[in-house]
């Protein structure tokens, strides 16, 4: 059969909405299918996202808004998959698309029948903590922006038919049913929640004050049922003091819960925890947990902050049992401290930190497109491809496969996109359309009309400053012809009114005071540009991050200073100017950096699209770190993958691999690299071009000081131990083995996770326990992170005998040189263990010196621990700020050989909506020479960072600076220090600066 350039996504959360924008910006027609009545997921739920406790509807509206309104994603909700026929490349899958009994081509999202609708439903986005009319949208910002009618609870009276001025409402429409045909199927659906009133646990459904984490973010919500205020269900009071009960449904093997651990519990609680008493400084956050899991990318330091800056306190005990107090509603909790002692203290409220359960449909998605799912009603995924499901040509990602937060679940999404073009790439562009956007609006020489649009952001910028006075101040301004305030100014509904605007008054300058451009500017520059306008007419006003967020305790002095920024913001958009974009070809190659499973990954699935790759590796032999590692946990074998690699590669005529080969420069830019690499005994000298640069030179293993590392030939290293066990049959003659966990991490030096030992661990325990069934195997830890599929093992090797002792990060073990091991546990006992070999769980730590060198050629960012920091740490996970640069593998943090994989992919599928591109745009905000106040002194050359000035000689004015339009930035570096003033950056002017100061003044 033919293979077609269209895929489905089933399922709108984070994760399908990811897919389909690297699908559709790859060139491939989508087909975005969603359950329920809007896009978004559990993810618009969120008040607010860790680590850098963001609005998290602010971060993933723009996303929502362009899944949305993408010109090659078709987008159908409240549908149900019916039938599914066909193979890997021709799909055709029966979608019923289920009646909203309002007409989508008519409804215009006013929101009249909802507010005039004398029915009132459970809001279930509110979870049941609110309730709004038969006839409603999901919630504010939802995307699409169309009314629905749930004629379960609706009663016919038609009042919402009368006042439809549109004549949107159709009580008769029917369910329409169409065939759709794809080449390719991504799973999204997402996950439910474990619902503890099922089963009866600590009195959820019984007692007010009791609720799940999903109704406490809610309860913190700008939009929620409290607007933002932290209150008991109960009585209205703000609880001052708040329990968070972890693993609800969660690594429990009684039948009630899941054995299986959630993954995301201990970061959301955490979370949960800061943000209570942010909101309200008279909480104080107990968090009751069993290990705390915080095993990603500076979860540490975020469970640190919160202990330390805002007072959480962690107690490890499970609590046995609440009762509620009757005169107060206060909750009576009992549990035992770890030094034995039976405790009852009272609490005002409790939060149950629920875990993630498959989603209720799972078995039905299963059997239509003819997928496995595991044990625990996941889907069944290749451990060695997470997105690969048991049927060819369908893929899953995100909660689907297991549980995973945001950054995963998007990393997922875009490997999925990476898998599917692997599949499809030569029906790329065979099915999509051209954007059509109007011709631009001639502005120059007329007086500015600005536009000025102020956001509540629902109490994240509303609840501390006066945005109707701000609103209303702003009209007062010179040249503002409009000023309107909105409740989420990044909203869909919020787009088409700003478009209305333009046109309703002419405007030639728009200006949105809300949030940050870093995240928001993109989508109402496009928002502007849709409305015929020049992008770069448009001015942000920061006033929630400059503002509402740092005087949150001082009304009028945050009202004051948002006057004070609209103001400068307006002074500063009567100067500016339209600014043209240059548009830039596009060499479809590429280039990875690493030769480890994540380089080898990537350079296998840019070769599979017939992309020319040139793959760099600095050792003698592919393979990377992964060469020491025999199988996984799980039980795969690496040996044999890495082989496979490796054979793949060399027979590819696609990649050209230099090993022995060090990056010598790396110059250009998106779309038009030119590296240059020594490489080979003879170091050789080679140059070549390439679109797109891939990251993924790994890391290292930590080298112990401590433990008598290097002084006692029996204390070793766990890949050390994991070759003997493989290679050698010495354990068969050992009679007791200690391990010490954390060595090297969650230190002062190395403060992060690395995410792999405790599973390696347990690996290795289990193994040595089945070659010698008699060995003493005791492992000594701080926390066991063994997080979501991984906590059957350590309930395996507990059963195998394996002896687990914690020990505190202030007083770890003790070793003399008779290997006589002491322990302090919790309980203040001594515990003295002779072993015969002492294996140390070795973190792994950054290549400072190499990755700064990298860092440098590419102008990309490290973080505080020399890891590469990518553009955002949720929604662009291996993405850098630096344009057609990506992330991956354990360069970018420790993760595991399956996490590699995922990235690996991942980063191909985002390089690959450059690459699939004939020519892109490059940012027009760029820096601009005066030639006649420039005296040639060449100080902007030594303060350009990206290579983009040269000396030229004019014929009138001699030697002069030339700037590369292309190569340039726009970060101001040569503006700043040019004596002349003979340097401007485009947008930032010093005349607009100037104005700006001005209006402050």
């Amino acid at each position: 059969m033919e293979k077609v350039g269209a895929v489905m996504v089933v399922g709108a959360g984070i994760g399908g909405s990811q897919t389909s924008l690297d699908l559709a910006d790859s060139g491939y027609k989508v087909y975005l299918i969603e359950s329920s009545t809007s896009i978004g997921g559990v993810m618009a739920q969120l008040d607010k996202t860790f680590p850098t406790n963001d609005c998290a509807m602010c971060i993933v509206s723009p996303k929502l808004v362009e899944t949305g309104r993408h010109q090659n994603i078709d987008l159908s909700i409240n549908c149900v998959i019916e039938d599914v026929s066909g193979e890997a490349g021709n799909f055709i899958v029966k979608v019923r698309k289920k009646s909203l009994f309002i007409n989508p081509d008519k409804c215009t999202g006013c929101g009249v029948c909802g507010r005039e609708c004398p029915i009132e439903a459970i809001d279930i986005f509110n979870e049941k903590l609110a309730k709004y009319g038969a006839t409603s949208v999901k919630y504010p910002q939802a995307v699409p922006l169309l009314y629905a009618i749930n004629r379960e609870v609706c009663i016919g009276c038609g009042i919402c038919y009368g006042v439809c001025k549109a004549k949107a409402v159709e009580y008769d429409r029917e369910d329409e049913v169409v065939d759709i045909n794809v080449g390719a199927v991504v799973l999204s659906p997402g996950f439910d929640e474990f619902i503890p009133e099922e089963a009866n646990l600590y009195g959820y459904g019984k007692y007010k004050n009791v609720v799940t984490s999903i109704e406490f973010e809610r309860i913190l919500s700008a939009s929620g049922p409290y607007s933002g205020r932290v209150l008991r269900p109960s009585d209205g009071d703000i609880p001052e003091k708040v329990a968070f009960l972890q693993c609800i449904g969660s690594r429990d093997y009684s039948g009630v819960g899941k054995p299986y651990c959630s993954s995301v519990c201990c970061m959301y609680t955490a979370k949960e925890a800061v943000i209570a008493h942010e909101h309200m400084h008279q909480i104080k956050p107990t968090i009751f947990s069993m290990d705390v899991r915080a095993y990603g990318k500076d979860f540490d330091k975020y469970i640190i902050r919160a202990q330390k800056q805002y007072g959480v306190q962690y107690i490890r005990s499970r609590v046995s049992s609440i009762k509620e107090v009757p005169e107060t509603k206060d909750l009576r909790l009992k549990y035992e401290t770890q030094d034995g002692k039976i405790i009852e203290e009272d609490f005002h409220m409790v939060v149950l930190a629920v875990g993630l359960n498959p989603p209720d449909d799972a078995k039905y998605l299963a059997e239509k497109f003819g997928v496995e799912l595991n044990q625990y009603d996941f889907a069944k995924t290749d451990l060695l491809n997470p997105v690969q499901t048991t049927k060819p040509g369908i893929f899953a990602c995100g909660a689907f496969s297991s549980p995973k937060d945001i950054p995963d679940t998007v990393t997922q999404a875009s490997a999925a996109a990476g898998c599917v073009n692997q599949l499809l790439y030569e029906k790329k562009g065979t099915l999509i359309t051209e954007k059509s956007l109007p011709p631009e609006i001639f502005v120059r020489g007329q007086p500015p009309r600005i536009g000025v649009f102020i956001c509540h952001c629902g109490i994240n910028i509303g609840g501390f400053l006066d945005v109707p006075e701000v609103t209303r101040y702003a009209k007062t301004l010179p040249n503002v012809v409009m000023s309107d305030r909105n409740l989420y100014t990044c909203s869909a509904d919020t787009q088409t009114i700003i478009k209305e605007k333009v046109q309703e008054y002419n405007l030639n300058r728009v200006i949105v005071a809300s949030c940050t451009p870093r995240t928001h500017e993109p989508l109402f520059q496009e928002t502007i540009r849709e409305a015929g306008l020049n992008r770069y007419l448009f001015q942000m006003a920061n006033i929630r991050d400059q503002c509402s967020w740092v005087h949150m305790n001082d009304w009028e002095a945050a009202t004051n200073k948002a006057k004070d920024l609209v103001r400068m913001a307006v002074n500063k958009a009567r100067q500016i100017e339209p600014i043209e974009r240059i548009k830039l070809s596009v060499t479809p190659k590429a280039l990875v950096v690493g030769g480890g499973i994540s380089g080898m990954v990537a350079a296998l699935n840019f070769a599979s699209q017939e992309y020319e790759t040139y793959l760099v590796e600095k050792e003698k032999e592919l393979g990377g770190f992964a060469k020491h590692i025999y199988h996984t946990l799980e039980g795969a074998d690496i040996q044999v993958y890495v082989k496979e690699l490796i054979d793949k590669i060399k027979a590819n005529k696609n990649i050209h691999v230099f090993t022995e080969a060090q990056m010598e420069n790396i110059d250009g830019y998106i779309g038009n690299f030119k590296s240059s690499v020594i490489h080979g005994e003879k170091k050789e000298r080679t140059e070549f071009s390439h679109g797109v640069v891939v990251v993924a030179t790994g890391a290292k293993e930590y080298q112990p000081k401590e433990f008598l590392f290097g002084q006692n030939e029996n204390v070793i290293l766990q890949s050390e131990f994991e070759r003997l066990l493989n290679e050698t049959d010495q354990i068969k003659n050992k009679k007791s083995i200690v391990m010490i966990q954390c060595v090297g991490s969650r230190n002062d030096e190395h403060p992060y996770c690395s995410k792999m030992c405790c599973a390696e661990a347990i690996k290795n325990a289990l193994l040595a326990k089945e070659l010698n069934p008699d060995l003493e195997v005791t492992i000594l830890f701080r926390d066991i992170r063994t997080y979501g599929f991984k906590e059957q093992y350590y309930r395996k090797a507990r059963e195998a005998g394996v002896i687990f002792i914690q020990y505190d990060e202030n007083n770890p073990p003790k070793i003399n040189s008779d290997l006589k091991v002491e322990v302090l546990t919790p309980r203040n006992d001594k515990i003295y263990i002779s072993t015969d070999w002492l294996v140390l769980s070795a973190g792994i730590y950054s290549d400072r010196e190499e990755n700064e060198e990298l860092a440098k050629m590419l102008k990309i960012p490290l973080n505080d621990d020399s890891f590469f920091l990518e553009a955002h740490v949720k929604l662009r996970p291996v993405d850098f700020a630096t344009e057609g640069v990506f992330i991956a593998g354990i360069a970018h943090c420790p993760k595991t050989i399956e996490d590699s994989i995922s990235q690996a992919n991942a980063a191909v599928s985002r390089a690959c909506t450059i690459l699939s591109k004939d020519e892109i745009e490059a940012e027009g905000k760029t820096a601009r020479i005066d030639i006649t106040r420039c005296i040639g002194c060449g100080m902007c050359i030594e303060n350009c960072a990206y290579n983009a000035i040269e000396l030229v000689d004019d014929r009138r004015f001699g030697t002069v600076a030339s700037i590369n339009q292309v190569l340039c930035k726009g970060c101001g570096a040569c503006s700043g220090n040019c004596r002349c003033s003979a340097i401007d950056i485009l947008g930032f002017t010093g005349e607009q600066i100037f104005e700006m100061i001005t209006g402050r003044i």
